[in-house]
């Protein structure tokens, strides 16, 4: 009985460690590569039954990295096309394998077991050490494998390291004393958990940094397109300029024809004029150029959609914020504006925007009311969503207030959201 379940929890860890091996290697898998290394991970189970057949345990201990890992590193570098990582990979499963065995240990010694416990523990415990690793550890250390070669080998050292000395105090048990052999292994679990612990920290840090990059390319995207809109805005009402410039010339035209008793052609040329020069009209709300230009193409937006946008404005010529942030900050804040009350027309309710902005002693004042649901999730004091792709704006706003150490409010009563704004 005691062979069955020593041999069981023997082919117990040897799966744990090749699969756990594999799981740590970035492998695109098809189903060719699932039945190549299936197969072979088959043809290491049975070539180590043929020589623990014809010796012993200990046999099979001692050839271990030659039968086992040898082949298993050989076959993840053709699959994986690397060298270093896959031996990374093996030795890292190996190391894993610590956690099993001392969990097993914990109940053998609470419950005073014996050998038959111990490895009967270690024969239960391994698939759902497994399967945690597999679900919280692999993704971690295969991200490991996407870094500079020197990172590779800096989180490679670790089990490299207590591979050897594993082996060498592992196979060679006169060297040590029964309590001295059992702390070293006991500091090589605690060294095996802190190590996963520290990969699954930097992998958790990389995210963050990929997330707050993508949060940046997101943002200056937005930057160059208020800026691209700005633009135009302004080019537009260049051209609004050379139209006014030019009335006095339409002006004489029209009384020629009305001289002349042409009024079908000078009603005509009416309407042909009075469109493009109403296209290109600027709204005058302040001094300052670039909020006209913004409020201008909200305000036409908001009246194309039917969503009534009253606007109060007061700043001088220069303010002391730069032309994107401000870009910015406005249109994102009327962009969500807008946005609520369409998706209150769509219900059948009103939508109404009321804007109010103004300079005071250096000071932006910002204040938008909007329409809105009833049911917006507020998560320290910002309004959140679990849309795709929603959100970004609010980021935007609070990103822009925070560089010029401002302040921003946000909140929802009574169907209305308001949003203010102190720089």
């Amino acid at each position: 009985m005691m062979n069955i379940i020593y041999l069981g929890n023997a082919t117990a860890a040897a799966v744990f460690d090749m699969v756990l091996s594999a799981a740590f290697c970035d492998i695109r898998w098809t189903r060719r590569k699932g039945l190549l290394t299936a197969g072979c991970m088959a043809l290491i189970l049975i070539f180590q039954g043929i020589i623990y057949s014809w010796g012993d345990s200990d046999a099979v201990e001692y050839l271990h990295p030659l039968i086992t890992h040898l082949p298993l590193t050989v076959l993840l570098c053709f699959l994986n096309k690397k060298v270093l990582w896959p031996a990374i990979a093996v030795l890292t499963a190996y190391l894993c394998c610590q956690i099993r065995r001392w969990q097993a240990l914990f109940i053998v010694t609470v419950f005073a077991g014996g050998p038959m416990m111990q490895h009967t523990a270690e024969l239960l415990m391994t698939l759902p050490v497994l399967l945690i690793l597999l679900r919280f550890a692999a993704p971690s250390v295969r991200s490991i494998s996407n870094n500079a070669f020197s990172m590779q080998v800096q989180f490679g050292l670790a089990p490299a390291l207590y591979y050897g000395f594993d082996y060498l105090t592992g196979n060679d048990i006169e060297m040590l004393s029964e309590s001295a052999l059992a702390a070293i292994k006991l500091m090589s679990f605690v060294c095996g958990a802190m190590y996963l612990f520290c990969v699954v920290r930097v992998w958790n840090e990389g995210r963050k940094r990929s997330s707050l990059e993508q949060m940046q390319e997101i943002l200056n995207l937005q930057v160059a397109e208020a800026v691209r809109e700005i633009e135009a805005l302004r080019k537009s009402q260049q051209k609004t300029r050379i139209y006014r410039h030019d009335l006095r010339h339409h002006m004489q035209y029209l009384l020629s024809c009305i001289e002349n008793g042409r009024f079908e052609q000078a009603r005509g040329y009416i309407r042909e004029i009075y469109p493009e020069i109403e296209t290109n009209h600027v709204t005058v709300y302040c001094e300052n150029e670039a909020i006209n230009l913004i409020f201008s193409a909200f305000s036409g937006r908001a009246e194309d959609c039917g969503v009534p946008m009253k606007i109060q404005a007061a700043f001088l010529r220069n303010i002391a914020i730069s032309e994107s942030d401000l870009c910015v900050l406005l249109s994102n804040a009327l962009e969500n504006a807008l946005h609520a009350c369409l998706k209150q027309k769509e219900k059948g309710a009103s939508g109404t925007i009321e804007v109010l902005a103004y300079e005071k002693k250096g000071k932006f004042f910002l204040q938008i009311i909007n329409s809105c649901d009833d049911d917006i999730t507020f998560e320290n004091g910002v309004p959140v969503t679990g849309h795709p792709g929603h959100g970004t704006g609010v980021r935007s706003i609070c990103a822009i207030v925070e560089k010029y150490g401002g302040i921003y409010t946000y909140s929802a009563k009574d169907g209305k959201f308001i949003l203010r704004v102190s720089l």
